[in-house]
């Protein structure tokens, strides 16, 4: 028996003795329920909508082989409410044969985007119809499936993947509520702090009328850069376009948005971070989307914010690590951001007190243009910089008792009395690799520059291609034949500092409690990379202690990364005219050192970037990393048609996950005995591998392969 037959014999058995009229409003109501009617969510014989009654559906299923769009059947209730870019569910996985009164029916009910309505279906068998809009809120727009598109072609990863970054989860609550009304362009703002870059008013200018310039911003030292990114976004707006910042965190999020609110009033922007919990972020979303606010700042989910009529985009730190996506396909927000800048012809600013070297390279190739400051104004705002050598401190009876050198000590009592003094000291757990023990030249291996190990016993062996170095390693710099290992970072810091200056107190900031900020009272605040806290009137001087613990990282970007770090605590140190000391235990001749000392790091990039071109390193080249169980690794690279300019490297054994311990991306399971290949092809070929390496893996999942293959595009960790 139904479900309407079994309601409507409960009707009738209830009706004995109830008042005429009322047992005539339940006979009526009987005969309507014998009416034959569809079964819910199958819609088994129910009419189809008359105009366009096929729906083209993008499942929520991130496996590549279904990485496709599948057609449905739109019933006619559903018709309204079925309209591109709203969620619905959909049965899938029924089989040909499941097929009754010429509708497919059962199988498993799933979450899906509808993407278009046509007319007909390329399909020639029958169509399941659609289960249920789930909302009848259009959240995925032409240009934002565009975009995720894009994205998932650029990782070889899957549309459906893609789309769970961009799209956040529903809150029916934030999506009965209304947006609130447009507000009309602001003035053109005042060129303040821009005035102090060389081409910072005309960058404005050319916001504020519609244009979309490019630029690769070197910010100077100090707090003023929220505000002139907010500068940035106001000029767009003053063009009645809409502008999109990414930052790394919600610290540096919530200085833009202070900033915002300073210059425009509440109400003119949007803030997308985690902090703001799933409904009102949604909410801020749907503002979004639904073209209320036209300014949007947020962190790494924000690069996908349905921004209309896009007419900046910006990204402040970009080699900070929170720009890359851990979660598949594992985009990193400049590539993001650079996609929709030529998707939407909009403006591109890349800004940070650093330089990475893939922002050289977009200088260097000439799509962006230089936007730095006269050398006169990088001293007016940079601290002075010191640095202390090996040399130093074996000479420094004081660095050997207590393994601060005296140069520290002077700096650190010489600031406390004018305000607090910043001590940066590297994480622990730096894998240390191999270099020079005379020049400290990093060894490299002599068939693809990939950086040597000693894994134990004596055996040195490149880190990428596994190749044994035979016949003995020497220096191509200074001729030596000794190696040595890189020191890791020292621990008890702050005891040590606490011992030594009792009367003042210590504060810690790193990965499990992170200041945002600190007085301007005199303090020690030791801090890991990355971690600092804004002081107050800014710091009176800074330490950035055991440089080799950073320097010695086996990384491709170790001297790129460590400058980063250094620069992003140095900035937050007054200027040199107000007393501002930095001191550096690192040894001065390191290229890395130098730019510090100099305050050039786009120098430091740009010879970086040269030296990557000569090798055939990233970004010069595409690279991709292939790893898994060794066997299923070598399958995977024999099934794959690379193109013929590439090149494996390896496969080599990874470092095996000790039990208990998290598990990084793209790593072996705790325990488990993992290789990596590492392919590379050489400038303009980078689609074509990601294509190939894309089928590969999708051919490999339609056959179901039971041990799995992790592929990474431009993987950050290279070694």
């Amino acid at each position: 028996m139904s479900s309407e037959n079994g309601g409507s014999g409960q009707a009738d058995g209830g009706a004995r003795g109830a008042p005429p009229e009322q047992l005539a409003l339940i006979r009526e109501t009987v005969r309507k329920t014998d009416t034959p009617r569809a079964k819910p969510r199958t819609w088994r014989g129910a009419a189809l909508a008359g105009h366009l009654p096929v729906a083209r559906v993008l499942v929520d299923k991130g496996v590549l082989h279904l990485d496709r769009y599948f057609d449905y059947a739109v019933p006619e209730e559903l018709d309204a409410d079925a309209q591109p870019g709203v969620r619905v569910r959909v049965r899938f996985g029924a089989g040909r044969h499941r097929v009754r009164e010429g509708r497919r029916e059962g199988g498993g009910l799933i979450d899906g985007f509808l993407v278009e309505r046509l007319a007909e279906s390329d399909y020639s068998g029958p169509l399941a119809a659609l289960a249920q809009v789930v909302s009848p809120e259009p959240v995925l727009s032409e240009e934002l499936l565009g975009l995720a598109r894009a994205v998932a072609d650029r990782y070889a990863g899957s549309l459906a993947d893609v789309l769970q970054l961009a799209v956040p989860p529903r809150s029916a609550r934030a999506e009965r509520r209304p947006s609130p009304a447009p507000a009309p362009p602001p003035p053109a703002p005042e060129p303040g702090s821009w005035a102090r870059y060389e081409q910072g008013p005309a960058f404005l200018r050319s916001l504020a009328a519609g244009g979309a310039p490019r630029a690769v911003w070197n910010a100077l030292p100090g707090p003023l850069w929220s505000e002139e990114l907010a500068r940035a976004v106001a000029a767009t707006l003053a063009s009645g376009r809409g502008a999109l910042v990414v930052l790394p965190d919600g610290r540096t999020a919530a200085r833009v948005d202070a900033a915002l609110t300073e210059l425009l009033g509440k109400g003119r922007h949007a803030v997308l971070t985690a902090d703001a919990g799933p409904e009102k972020r949604y909410a801020q979303w749907l503002a979004v989307r639904r073209g209320s606010v036209r300014a949007v700042i947020g962190t790494r989910a924000a690069m996908f914010a349905p921004v209309q009529d896009l007419g900046l985009v910006a990204l402040w730190d970009d080699g900070d690590d929170s720009h890359s996506e851990q979660h598949a396909p594992q985009p990193h927000a400049r590539e993001v951001l650079l996609l929709r800048a030529a998707q939407d012809k909009c403006g591109f600013l890349l800004g940070s007190w650093s330089c990475t070297v893939e922002a050289a390279q977009l200088v260097e190739t000439g799509w962006a243009g230089p936007l730095v400051s006269g050398r006169d104004q990088v001293r007016a705002a940079a601290p002075l910089v010191r640095t202390v050598g090996d040399g130093d401190l074996a000479r420094d009876e004081a660095a050997r008792a207590a393994r601060l050198p005296s140069l520290a000590w002077q700096a650190v009592r010489e600031g406390l009395r004018h305000g607090p003094v910043l001590v940066q000291v590297p994480r622990r757990g730096y894998v240390p690799r191999m270099a020079c023990a005379g020049c400290r030249t990093p060894a490299r291996c002599r068939h693809c520059a990939g950086p040597m190990e000693v894994p134990g016993a004596g055996d040195l062996r490149c880190g990428w291609c596994g190749r044994r170095e035979e016949g003995g390693w020497h220096c191509p710099e200074c001729g030596g034949f000794r190696l040595r290992a890189q020191v890791v970072g020292a621990r008890r810091t702050a005891e040590e500092l606490g011992r030594a200056f009792p009367a003042v107190p210590v504060r810690t900031s790193g990965r499990e409690h992170v200041l945002d900020t600190v007085p301007g009272a005199p303090a020690l605040v030791v801090s890991t990379p990355g971690a600092e806290p804004v002081a107050e009137g800014g710091y009176a001087a800074a330490l950035l202690l055991d440089g080799w613990a950073m320097l010695g990282r086996p990384d491709l970007r170790a001297g790129e990364d460590a400058l980063r770090r250094w620069i992003g605590a140095a900035a937050l140190v007054r200027p040199q005219t107000e007393g501002g000391t930095v001191v550096v235990v690192a040894e001065p001749t390191l290229r890395p050192v130098q730019a510090l000392v100099r305050w050039d790091p786009a120098g430091h990039a740009v010879r970086e970037l040269g030296e990557r071109a000569e090798l055939g390193f990233p970004p010069v080249s595409r690279m991709a990393a292939v790893s898994g169980p060794g066997e299923a690794v070598a399958g995977f690279l024999r099934a794959a048609g690379l193109p013929g300019e590439a090149e494996v490297l390896g496969p080599v054994p990874l470092s095996v996950t000790p039990v208990g311990r998290p598990r990084r991306p793209g790593g072996p399971p705790p325990g488990d005995h993992w290789e990596r290949a590492l392919i590379r092809v050489p400038p303009g070929r980078g689609a074509a591998l990601t294509a190939a390496l894309k089928s590969a893996q999708a051919a490999r999942m339609a056959r179901g392969g039971d041990e799995p293959v992790w592929v990474r595009i431009d993987p950050p960790d290279i070694g």
